[in-house]
């Protein structure tokens, strides 16, 4: 516990711009066809023009919103009625009033938005940010794998458990693994996380994988890993206290070594 680190997290952890680029180019040129109606005093006549036009520029309005719509989601209209959020962009009067009804007609009348493009560019970086747990993951993945490599260790990613007709204990659910390594008397299936904060998530993912080793302990050649870091275990101090008494080989980025001792001692 006393070796727990605060963060794993780099300068480039908070937001992928190259990501957020590519989304805002997708539909650069709609958003670009929809600044023509910034300021305009007439935004319904604005709208009627552009949908004479080309009236597929309105299928990007969701994300002024802040809405990434896959054409499922379900809204509320003014007659209490449920919709899908994609009806509104099927007509200029729809537009017209999902415009007065989501607030953004009166944004437009006072041009406190200048261009729809950076607009959505600052929308995309705060939107962003929802896909940080997963970079989280992503980094200590990396970090472990440089750590395999420096030392010498062969290793594969993303490996599923579907590959290991032995592993049918783990029951019909195919299992995705982080790492698998293998030695001359042992295949090692490896997990690895990161938490710098607590939450349920902790307890869960304890829980999970104590039942997940219990499974494999039952499988000649197997075993499981978990190498898991970051002070959120703090306010879950007692659940993993009762996953290491159960999951043989639980580790940090600081006890990883003796791990790669062991697999060295095993070549």
């Amino acid at each position: 516990m006393s070796q727990l680190k605060e963060s794993n997290q780099t300068l480039d952890f908070f937001c992928d711009f190259k990501k957020i680029s590519a989304n805002v180019s997708e539909i650069e040129m709609s958003l670009n066809t929809l600044n023509y109606l910034l300021g305009k005093e007439d935004l319904f006549a604005g709208i009627t023009e552009i949908w004479h036009r080309d009236p597929t520029v309105f299928d990007v309005l969701s994300i002024l919103i802040a809405v990434r719509d896959d054409g499922k989601k379900p809204v509320v209209d003014k007659h209490g009625n449920v919709v899908l959020l994609k009806s509104y962009f099927q007509s200029g009067d729809k537009v017209f009033e999902f415009l007065q009804e989501t607030g953004l007609a009166e944004i437009f009348y006072s041009r406190r938005i200048k261009n729809l493009v950076d607009y959505v560019f600052g929308i995309e970086t705060g939107l962003d940010t929802n896909a940080r747990k997963n970079r989280s993951g992503h980094i200590m993945e990396n970090t472990v794998a440089k750590i395999f490599r420096e030392n010498g260790i062969n290793f594969r990613q993303e490996v599923y458990s579907s590959e290991f007709p032995e592993l049918s204990v783990l029951g019909t659910d195919e299992k995705r693994f982080d790492f698998f390594i293998e030695s001359k008397s042992m295949k090692y299936l490896i997990e690895v996380n990161f938490y710098s904060g607590g939450g349920s998530k902790l307890n869960e993912v304890a829980r999970s994988f104590s039942e997940l080793a219990s499974k494999m302990s039952i499988v000649a050649g197997f075993e499981f890993i978990w190498i898991t870091d970051g002070i959120g275990w703090k306010s879950a101090r007692n659940k993993l206290e009762e996953a290491y008494k159960i999951i043989q080989n639980v580790y940090n980025l600081t006890t990883i070594k003796d791990f790669i001792k062991l697999v060295k001692q095993q070549a």
